[in-house]
Order: structure tokens, then C-alpha cells, then sequence
């Protein structure tokens, strides 16, 4: 792989140089510990040609650190991130502000570009066609009165297909995320291409005005590239022909890179794919073969209906193999009778389409039917929707072989450590047990979280034995809420605890109770924001999806240990084969999981060098389990740890009077 090299001042400045100009540039900036360390560690990385996971803290400022460094790095360097916040972040301010710091160091402006998946871009060619496009590509209503609520769906899809037409013949970037109000995701599969199904810009009729293809080219020139890890994992499956070539990679968020790699590597077979493909295929299919398509669909949707959810532990059920085996025989026909797609073809964007989509069914129902050892299949079933799913088992592996040759990745995240160590991220990441050099280190945090915060753990409390919230966990948080007087996170491992939890709490206070779910959530978080005396409860996507610094959040309240469920098939399907093995699955999977899980969820609590407060956990486990309790706690930031009730109330009851806390 070879890195396009840019011309650069020989009197280069210093990362310091670079970092103290950055910082300078940030009304009230400093320099922040660990800060420094980071950038310095990143730049010898990149000159000894060896890997680097970092730990560093809430606070520390690392989008700076690695930023930095990154801007004396010859050729393009890509920054991967797991959530979009993440990715706004970076562009519209920690960029945009960086390069115009340093531009008189440098001697020129760098430049930077965003690159997302083909999907997130308007397709010209799709929107053009949008008008001859059979709604029922987007709406599989099966219900009663499904007739009605169709009408009523394609009327409401035409009114959005026609803001999209006005919108297209405006936009620069034809990137989703710029349309503002957005549309929902029916609508947009109708004007988007996912790139399984693109025909390429040399045979698309509008190749030259490609959005997608002037995003790719904007990357390809630019010094930072930005992108998220769905499209990092697609590069490596893909044999990385997507990103431009790089020296550098910078993985943020890394904690999330190996489920995002799983997602990517991720199938699935429904009866209302199969019905999708067989319409893709009309006029390029004989009759016989369209129609052998759809039995194949009925015969898969009879397997589901009789089979439960669930991993498939025991091999497939005898008539969900033969409904596979009758849907690989007909996606093979179809393929045959599709054809290549040519240069003089009448039509080639759809050929193309149906030639990729009856190509992923195939591909998915041959796997299915192979039964690796290497991948895991279960049966998901939601309301009247239901799948037939296949993973791999793991991804170290493939990472081991794809991420990391001809470039230098510094994978960094605020929950690396867990137990104070590297192995388990290393394992996952495909780093330890392979020839892989990498190095390691922890920069820390700003925050004094020994002073700032308190760790409570409701050891008193019974162990939890059901799903929802028992009378004693409820009773706990009922006290320490009011002692507070709201300004609490609540943070839940089942929506029916979350639920109890705001029962309970309505009707023993006169709070204002928020729950996700009852309300759009940036709705919801802004009201928490803003209400002095309001509770936000909600399940996993709250645990590292809200960023509340300040007196709006001084409590977090955590009802249980977040050990995945026995029924996530991934899990269970991992911990088993470490057990088969002769090792401990749970050990090895689930209380790793766990930890990480449980490093996001406290990690809400402290979000600046004022912020005060507690995490509260009613699971007694954290405090009383020998084995995993003191792992799961030195995952944790180093809060003041109590297990002591009536210290906790004082301290909530201080705090609710704007009291500082006497030191302890």
C-alpha cells in the first residue's frame, strides 16, 4: 500500500509546538495530563512502526491528542469512530478549530474530509427511477387492514420522495445527515444504493455526479479522513480498496471496533427478503424461475413460524434446511438467468440490483447450510417480523489479518483496561496471542474522581433474581433519589425494570420521571438538562449515549450487574466454546462484557472538573462476589468507594443543598 506523500515545511514544528497552538485556540484551553502523553506516545508509534492501545480517561482530551500528531504524518491519516456524536464532534468543531491553529506552524491549511458507507449518500440514479419504484420494496405490511395502512404508507413515502427530489437538486454533499428534517428509513432505502448493488460510476448514467464517488475522491485528497467503524469493517472485508491508502489509523471508541466488525460480518435471511429479491428479478427472470424464488420464500417462512427463537446450538431444524436448500437451488437458476450485467445493457442499475441482492441470499443460505464451527446461528422473532441470523464466532482472527499490516492503528477509548489490564481488549482486538508488536498505556484522567465522586454499592441489598426491579431495590432508590431531589440517571438492564422503576418513583414523589421510550430521546435529554427536579430512565443505548455535565445529573443509578442474557446468542454461543475448551466462558466473555458495559454506565457521572456526585449499584454482587466483584470494580473509575447507606444519603442530601462535601 502506498501513501500519497504531501509536500512539507523541512523546519516541521514539534507535536508539542502543534498541541500548544491547538490548546491556545480554546478560550480558557490548557494543556490537560495525559494530554501531551498521548501525543507523544502516538508520534513514536508511528516512526517505530508499532501498534498502540490507550487508555485514556473522561476529561483527558484525546481527540486533540491523536489530532495533533496526526497532521505530521506523511499522507492521509483515517480516524474511525463508533458513534455519530463522535464523528459531528470531530468535524464541526474539533477540526475545523485545530487546522486553523496550526496553519501558521505548518506553513498550510490541512485539510479534512468525511467518508461514510455508499448507503449514507443520495443515489441520482435510484431517486430518478423512485417514481417507477414499486412501494412495496419498502413496506411489507402482512396484517390485518394491511391494504389501508399501505395506501396510507406510500401516500406518506411520496410526499417524502418528493422533499428528497427538491432536496437533491440543492445539496452539495447528497449526505443524509445534512437533510434537515429527515426522512425515515423507508423512504431513504428508495433513493439510496448500499454498494453490493452499484453498478460503479463507469456504467452508471450518472457516474460523473455520483455523490458517494465525490466523497471518496474529496477523501483521497485529504489529510484526515474521517469514518466510523461499520465502514472500517467493510474496508477489511472488502480487501481495503475503500479508504484511501494510510499510514496511520486512529480507532476511537475502540472498546466497540470488535461488535462492529461482528455487525459487518453479520447475515441474515427473512421471507420478506427473498419476496424483495424475486420483484428485483422481474424481467430478467423466466416465469419458472421468479416463481421457484417465491416458494422458496413460503418455505422459509414456514420454518420460522415453527421454530422458536433462540441459537440454533442443535443445527438447523429439517424444514428450515430444506427451505434453504430450495432457496439456494433457486437463487442459483436466477442467477444464471440474470446474467452479467454489460456495458451496452438497456438497464444496468437494476440488473445490478437484482443480481446482488439474489447473489447475498445465496451466499447467506449456503453459509447457513455449511454449519461452520466458526460461525453461530440463531432465530430472531419481533412482533411480525422474523430472521434467520449467522455470525461469526469471533473476529480476533480477522482482525489479527486485516487491520493492522501496512499501517500503524492506535486504537484508544476511555474503557480499555479492564481490571486494570489490556489482555482481554488486546484478545478481542486479535493483538495478544499474535506476532502482532503493540504497545500499551493508561494517561489517565483530569478528573480527581476520589474527590468528585462516590461508588456506592447497595451490599445490604438482596442478590437480583428476576428481570425486572425487586421491592428492596426499589425502596433504595426511592431514598436516594429523594435525598437528592431528582438530577438522577437511572440506567436499567430491562425496559420492564425501567418501568418499575418510574412507577414506583411517580407515584412516591412529585419528580418529574422522563422514561426512553415515552418521548423522542433527544427530547428526553434536553428536558433533563433543563429540569432541576427531573429523572431520566432508560435501558442500554443511555448507558454510553448521554453526555450531561453539571448539576443536571449528580446521580447514577445502575439496578443491576449488565452481564449479557442468556438468550444473546453470541454470547452464550462464545462463552460456551471457552467452556468447551476447558476454560471459564463466563469468566472470559460474559464478565468482561460486564465490565465494560458497567465503565460506560458510571462513566456518565463525571463529565468535567466541577461535576460532583454518586453512582449508586443495587446488585450486592459488585460488593460481595469474590471473584468477578473486584475485577468489575477496578474497571471503574477510582471513586471513593462505600458500601455504607447513611454516608451515601448525607453526602445526596449535601449535594441537593449546594453543599460542598466535607473531605473524606
Amino acid at each position: 500500500m502506498t501513501a500519497r506523500t504531501l509536500p512539507r515545511d523541512t523546519r516541521r514544528p514539534s507535536v508539542s509546538d502543534l498541541l500548544a497552538a491547538a490548546v491556545g485556540a480554546v478560550p480558557g484551553g490548557a494543556e490537560r495530563p495525559g494530554q501531551q502523553a498521548m501525543a507523544a506516545a502516538i508520534e513514536q508509534a508511528v516512526q517505530a512502526g508499532e501498534h498502540l492501545l490507550v487508555q485514556a480517561g473522561t476529561g483527558t482530551g484525546k481527540s486533540l491528542a491523536y489530532l495533533v500528531p496526526a497532521l505530521l504524518v506523511d499522507g492521509p491519516v483515517v480516524v474511525s469512530t463508533a458513534t455519530l456524536a463522535l464523528q459531528a464532534q470531530l468535524v464541526d468543531h474539533d477540526l475545523p478549530r485545530l487546522v486553523e491553529a496550526v496553519s501558521p506552524l505548518l506553513g498550510r491549511t490541512p485539510t479534512f474530509a468525511v467518508l461514510k458507507g455508499r448507503h449514507h449518500y443520495l443515489c441520482l440514479a435510484r431517486l430518478e427511477a423512485s417514481t417507477e419504484e414499486d412501494p412495496a420494496d419498502a413496506l411489507f405490511d402482512t396484517g390485518p387492514a394491511g391494504a389501508t395502512r399501505w395506501l396510507g404508507e406510500a401516500g406518506r413515502l411520496g410526499r417524502q420522495i418528493q422533499r428528497l427530489r427538491e432536496w437533491g437538486l440543492q445539496t452539495q454533499t447528497g449526505d443524509r445527515d445534512e437533510l434537515d428534517p429527515g426522512v425515515d428509513d423507508q423512504a431513504w432505502r428508495l433513493v439510496s444504493m448500499p454498494a453490493r448493488e452499484c453498478v460503479g460510476a463507469a456504467r452508471c448514467p450518472y457516474g460523473d455526479e455520483c455523490f458517494a464517488e465525490a466523497s471518496r475522491a474529496r477523501a483521497r485528497e485529504a489529510d484526515i479522513v474521517v469514518t466510523n467503524h461499520s465502514l472500517l469493517a467493510v474496508d477489511m472485508l472488502a480487501g481495503r480498496h475503500i479508504l484511501p491508502p494510510h499510514r496511520l489509523l486512529v480507532v476511537d471508541e475502540a472498546h466497540e471496533l470488535a461488535d462492529r466488525v461482528s455487525s459487518a460480518a453479520q447475515a441474515e435471511l427473512t421471507p420478506d427478503l427473498v419476496d424483495r429479491a424475486a420483484r428485483r428479478g422481474r424481467g430478467f427472470l423466466a416465469a419458472e424461475d421468479a416463481e421457484a424464488l417465491t416458494e422458496a420464500g413460503d418455505a422459509l417462512a414456514v420454518g420460522l413460524a415453527e421454530a422458536p427463537p433462540g441459537r440454533l446450538a442443535a443445527g438447523l431444524p429439517d424444514a428450515l434446511r430444506e427451505a434453504l436448500t430450495l432457496l439456494d437451488a433457486a437463487c442459483r437458476r436466477a442467477l444464471s438467468g440474470i446474467g452479467e450485467v454489460k456495458a451496452d445493457d438497456p438497464d444496468p442499475v437494476r440488473r445490478q440490483q437484482a443480481k446482488a441482492v439474489i447473489t447475498e441470499l445465496s451466499d447467506t443460505a449456503a453459509r447457513l447450510l455449511a454449519a461452520s464451527d466458526q460461525d453461530v446461528a440463531w432465530i430472531e422473532k419481533e412482533q411480525r417480523r422474523s430472521a434467520l441470523v449467522v455470525a461469526p464466532l469471533s473476529v480476533a482472527g480477522l482482525l489479527a489479518a486485516n487491520l493492522y499490516a501496512e499501517r500503524t492503528v492506535v486504537a484508544t477509548s476511555a474503557t480499555l483496561a479492564l481490571g486494570g489490564r489490556f489482555e482481554t481488549i488486546a484478545r478481542a482486538l486479535g493483538l495478544s496471542g499474535s506476532d502482532v508488536p503493540y504497545r500499551t498505556l493508561d494517561v489517565g484522567s483530569p478528573f480527581d474522581y476520589a474527590k468528585q465522586g462516590i461508588l456506592y454499592v447497595a451490599a445490604h441489598l438482596p442478590r437480583p433474581a428476576q428481570s425486572g426491579l425487586a421491592d428492596p431495590a426499589a425502596e433504595e432508590l426511592v431514598r436516594l433519589v429523594t435525598a437528592l431531589g431528582g438530577r438522577t440517571l437511572g440506567l436499567f438492564s430491562s425496559r420492564r425494570a425501567a418501568q418499575r422503576a418510574a412507577e414506583v418513583l411517580r407515584a412516591r414523589t412529585d419528580l418529574t420521571i422522563l422514561v426512553q421510550g415515552e418521548e423522542a430521546l433527544p427530547s428526553l435529554v434536553r428536558r433533563f438538562r433543563e429540569e432541576r427536579t427531573s429523572c431520566l430512565l432508560g435501558v442500554m443505548s443511555l448507558w454510553q449515549g448521554v453526555d450531561v455535565p453539571g448539576e443536571a445529573c449528580q446521580l447514577v443509578v445502575i439496578d443491576r450487574l449488565p452481564f449479557p442474557r442468556p438468550d444473546e446468542p453470541l454470547a452464550a454461543a462464545r462463552a460456551a466454546a471457552v467452556d468447551a475448551a476447558g476454560g471459564s466462558g463466563f469468566a472470559s466473555v460474559s464478565v468482561p462484557i460486564a465490565a465494560v458495559r458497567l465503565a460506560q454506565g458510571a462513566g456518565r457521572l463525571i463529565r468535567s472538573r466541577t461535576d460532583r456526585g454518586v453512582v449508586a449499584v443495587l446488585d450486592s454482587r459488585l460488593a460481595t462476589a469474590r471473584g468477578y466483584g473486584p475485577f468489575l470494580r477496578r474497571s471503574l473509575p477510582p471513586f471513593w468507594y462505600t458500601t455504607n447507606p447513611e454516608v451515601v444519603l448525607g453526602a445526596l442530601k449535601r449535594l441537593a443543598a449546594d453543599q460542598p462535601s466535607p473531605d473524606r
